[in-house]
Parts: structure tokens; sequence; C-alpha cells
């Protein structure tokens, strides 16, 4: 077969069973050439994909996913099983408005049974799969795969205890390459340290064979892994983990040899209960670059593929991220009871450069944000001032803690939410729009949105002042220009005015304030008087200012890059009800009740009515629409 021609004929990843073994290799350095030429073009989950060509291959050549299960965890290390499952033709559409998403998508294939980009949920979700097909006689297997940053993670660990009285065949490939974004951290990466320490990939052939020695190829299944700890005794000490919960443990074995993995595979399929591979792999395989920096290259933007330089693209401001990243650093060299935690994240969420300066007050909990959020209650009880970053999608998984260990508890932990609003081409599985709707009910809190770099600090500054909880939120994008002027200080409930008007007015949220400005911008052109006011905070509200703001009874639009249902507008029709005010003159612009798919996020934000021609309109509409006199 003509290598050049490979990847281009697999239509179905049934076609790999008539490769041979050089073709199959070949058609993983296919598989990496072509993640490489997309990602590099216009970003996405680069060196994650890259570690598991080898593996994805082996999985579709030995199991039939058309009828078998396979989920992977978090998601973004599917780019592989795309491109074998039919989808290569639009893999340059990767992340684009309208082309395929960077996660498994059922929308997209059959081959993708959940929309995932959050870690933990594989092997939970596969224990329902397996249950609810040995309830209906179905001969499907089950397989999922989980990275070792993953398999720590709270609901993992969860799944590994229900898993292990599912008396039916179920597979979990621990996929280990000792990296979440950056080096994973705590008891379980230790372990697998020492695994690897102990089956080094020089010794990782010899394993492979003992595994497959010891592995029946008949119906003498339970005897052999009665018998695995004696035929496989090694100084390994990560195998006790699971076999402590009940598991039977095989590995670990090369992750880039194809034949081995097939072999193994094969014998882990005829094996009737549920068991752990460990499959050893090297995140950024086969791209220099991204093997020597697999944390840089987890997700890039573009980048020149010949040798991964950054492809310079014109800045005008700060990142959000980067605002919250010097904020939190001057912070923590005012007042020496400042820490900062995040769950797996230092780079995404920006505490890089305060672990660099204070390495003592900085923790990295591994992809556990129901624990981070628990450890800070504990660290906030002693009168430490923790800070959690933690993206606002990923807060979700939180929530429980923020109720029971914080807010019922009444201390002073700061979550900084990032990525709160809509996100760009990660798409709706890390979107924040529910951060507000959520946290909200929560007795004694306080919930913040800055709506510029300026006021990012002066957010946070009284954010580890409060004694009680706080939230901040803002989004993945640069930062406005400053408002004019010196930045008040932030008080609870207390709006910032930003202009009078006296034909209607917008009441924003966070970041809608800039295209709120130039839809005023727009309609003052127009003549009209519009005035414009930054919310600051969601709770407490400026209920006084809000009250007078309804009364007048001219138009008011209120504006937040969140879900309409339960958000920041949703309080402000509570002040009027509360006051006993018609809010007849009141329109809330929101996000819809939809889920917005992967595109630009200034694309999503005109697609939800929220950038300044649409805000405009709707103000304008409602203008012309009062009665005359």
């Amino acid at each position: 077969m003509e290598f050049d021609k490979l990847l281009d004929s697999i239509i179905s990843p049934n076609q790999l069973r008539d490769l041979s073994d050089s073709d199959l290799s070949h058609l993983a350095d296919e598989l990496r050439d072509r993640i490489i030429s997309v990602v590099s073009a216009s970003g996405g989950h680069l060196a994650s994909n890259l570690g598991v060509a080898e593996l994805a291959i082996a999985l579709h050549y030995v199991f039939d996913f058309s009828h078998d299960c396979l989920l992977w965890d978090v998601g973004h290390q599917c780019y592989s099983h795309k491109l074998l499952t039919g989808r290569n033709d639009r893999f340059d559409t990767l992340r684009q408005s309208g082309g395929i998403s960077g996660f498994p998508s059922p929308d997209e294939s059959p081959y993708d049974l959940f929309a995932t980009g959050h870690a933990g949920t594989a092997i939970s979700t596969a224990i329902g799969l397996a249950w609810a097909g040995r309830h209906d006689g179905l001969d499907t297997n089950v397989v999922a795969v989980v990275g070792d940053a993953s398999m720590a993670n709270g609901m993992s660990l969860e799944g590994l205890n229900n898993l292990a009285v599912l008396d039916r065949q179920f597979l979990v490939v621990l996929n280990d390459n000792s990296m979440a974004i950056d080096r994973t951290r705590g008891g379980l990466a230790y372990a697998l340290d020492r695994v690897r320490l102990t089956d080094a990939y020089t010794g990782l052939k010899h394993s492979t064979e003992n595994i497959l020695h010891h592995l029946p190829l008949g119906d003498e299944i339970t005897d052999a892994i009665r018998n695995i700890k004696a035929g496989l005794k090694t100084t390994i000490h990560g195998r006790q983990v699971f076999e402590a919960l009940g598991l039977g443990y095989f590995g670990p074995v090369n992750g880039h040899n194809i034949p081995d993995l097939i072999r193994v595979l094969r014998r882990m399929k005829k094996i009737d209960r549920p068991v752990i591979l460990h499959v050893n792999t090297v995140k950024g395989r086969g791209c220099q670059y991204a093997v020597e920096d697999p944390r840089r290259f987890h997700s890039p933007s573009a980048f020149d593929a010949t040798n991964g330089k950054a492809v310079s693209r014109p800045k005008r401001r700060p990142t959000w991220t980067e605002a919250f990243a010097d904020t939190i650093v001057q912070l923590g060299r005012d007042n020496p009871r400042v820490v900062a935690i995040t769950a797996a994240m230092p780079d995404g969420t920006g505490l890089v450069k305060f672990r660099e300066e204070f390495p003592d007050r900085y923790v990295d909990v591994g992809i556990n944000e129901s624990h981070a959020v628990a450890m800070a209650a504990g660290m906030a009880k002693t009168g430490m001032r923790p800070v959690v970053a933690i993206y606002s999608t990923f807060m979700q998984r939180a929530m429980d803690q923020i109720f029971h260990d914080v807010c019922l508890q009444g201390l002073g932990v700061v979550l900084c939410m990032d990525r709160a609003g809509l996100v760009g081409s990660d798409g709706a599985v890390h979107h924040g729009t529910m951060d507000i709707a959520m946290l909200r009910a929560m007795p004694g809190i306080t919930l913040m949105a800055p709506a510029d770099n300026a006021e990012m600090k002066a957010a946070l500054a009284l954010a580890v002042s409060l004694d009680g909880p706080s939230a901040i939120r803002y989004p993945r994008d640069e930062t406005p220009e400053d408002l004019p002027g010196k930045c008040p200080a932030f008080k609870p409930g207390k709006a910032r005015v930003i202009s009078e008007g006296t034909d209607g007015t917008f009441l924003c949220y966070g970041v809608t304030l800039a295209a709120a400005l130039a839809a005023k911008q727009q309609l003052s052109e127009q003549g009209l008087s519009i005035g414009v006011v930054n919310a600051r905070f969601a709770k407490p509200l400026d209920a006084a200012l809000i009250g007078d703001l309804i009364a007048t009874g001219k138009p008011v639009v209120v504006c937040e890059d969140h879900a309409a249902i339960g958000g920041f507008g949703s309080a402000v029709l509570e002040v009027a009800v509360a006051l006993n005010l018609s809010a007849q003159n009141v329109r809330l612009l929101g996000l819809p009740d939809h889920f917005i798919a992967h595109a630009p996020r200034r694309e999503q934000l005109t697609q939800a009515g929220l950038d300044a021609d649409h805000l405009a309109s709707a103000l304008k509409k409602m203008i012309d629409n009062l009665p005359r006199g």
C-alpha cells in the first residue's frame, strides 16, 4: 500500500485490519502529521493527541466500536480517533465555526457516545453502559481510556470503587504520560512514577511478554487472574493501588508498540471481569518540540509547524488571565496570608507567576476541583486568604463544597473563575455560562465581575479583604481599554455609573460593558441620550440604583455574558418585584437556553445578540416603541 495514501483511504476503522504492522506504524506517523498540520494552523490540543496515535489505532483494530463502546476521558485526546472514524476530510475545520469539535461529539459521529470535555467522567458513564448492556443481554465490550491525571479525579476513584462489583467485561486503559497540562502530582502520580522507574521503556517489551504469557487464549481467565500476582511478581507498587480495589491489573506496556498493543488488547477483550491495562505513552510523541515542552504544546494557538514557534499576531491589550496573574502576585507581596490554589491548570489560570515567586504559598491539587475548594475552606478557617483559580466550567464540579464547606461556614475563600461566559473554539463543554445562577442562591456570598484591568485589581483587593466568601468572573479574552478616570474602589453592592442618559440605559454586568459603551456611541450619533451603568456586583445588588432606573419608566437593557435564566438579569427583576415596580421597561439580554457551538468568541457573542450592534438595536427598538408624549 502506498504510504502517502494510507490516511486518505481510511473511511472506516474496520479497514485497519487489512493493514500490515508496517502500514499501521506508518499510519500513526500520518495521523501525527495531519494533527500537527491542522493544529498549527488554527490551534487546538496537540501534545496529548500526538501521544495516543498508536493506542487509538490498536483500540480500533481490536474492537468494533460501531458495536462496542469507547469513551475518551476528558476528550481532548480524541483527534486520532476522529481521523480513523471518517472525519479526515473535515479535519481542517477543527474547532472552527460550523466545523468539527475539538472534543468527542455525538452530533458528528456514532463513534462518539458522549460530548466530553471534563475529566473523570468516562469510567462512571462507561459503567452505566456496561450495566445496561448486561441487563439487556448485549455482547458489547466496554473500554474507557483514562489519563493518569484524570485517574486521580474524585469521580474516577468513585467509579473504580463501584467497578469492582461489575461482573462482566470492562477495560480501563490507563494512559500514563505523567502529565496533565503540567506534571501530575499526588500519591497516585508518585505510585505510577515508581512503576515507570521499575519498568523503564527498555523493559516494557519484557513486561508485555510476561502479560501475554500469563493471559489465556481460551476460558482459563479466572485462574489466570488469581495467579497474576505470582506470575508477574515485581517490585511495582502501582499495581497494589488497583488490585486492592479488586481489579485486575496488567502492565505497564509500551503505548507506542502497535503489534504489542494489539496482542495485549486481544487478550484483554476476553477477560470477563473489570481490568486495568496500564499503558505508558509520551506526550508529544513524534514532534520534538512538543516532547520537550508538552506543557506549552498542550493547547497552543497557531504556530509554525516546522519549529514550533508561535505565529505572532497583533495583541492590543493584556488578557484577563494576565490581569489576574499580575494582581494576585501583587496581593501575595502585600499580604503573606494570601495562598493560591489551582486544579492542574497553573498556566491556564495564570498562576505560574505566583508559583515562581511564592512556591510555599501555591498548591496544585491536580484535577480535583471539589478538593481544592474544601481545602481552601480549611485554610480560611485558620485565617489564611485562599484564592482558588479555576475555570468557570470546572468550578461547577465543586458546587457542593462551595455551599457546604465555604458558604455554610461563612469562610473567606475567594473563587476566581476564568473563562466565564463564552470561551470560543473549545465550545459547549467549556463555556462558563451558569456560575451566577449556581452561586447567587448561596447565602453570604459576594459575586463580582470587573469590566477592565483596573477593576480586576479593585475586585480582587476587595475579595481578599472580606471575611466571607466571594467569587469573581472574567472571560477568555483581552481586557478592554480601562475606563477613563481613577477606578473607584469596589464596595459591596455599589454599582458604578459611567454615564447618565434621558432616553434609556444599559445596565451591564462585567465584560458586556465594552459592547454597551460602543452601542451608546452608535445611539448618541442618532441624537439619543443613553446612560451606561456598570453593575459590578450580581450579589449584593445596588438595589437603590436599579430601582431608580426602573422607576423612571425609560427603557433599561440588562446585559450579561451568562445564561439569561437565573443570571444577573433575573436578579434585577427580583429587585423590581421587591420594590413593587413594573418591569415592562426592562429587557434582559443574556445567553439563550441552548448550547452554543464552537466558534470564535466574537462570533459567539454576535450569535447571542451581545455585540454592540445588537445592543444598540435592542435599546433603539424599545425607545421607538415608547408611547408618544
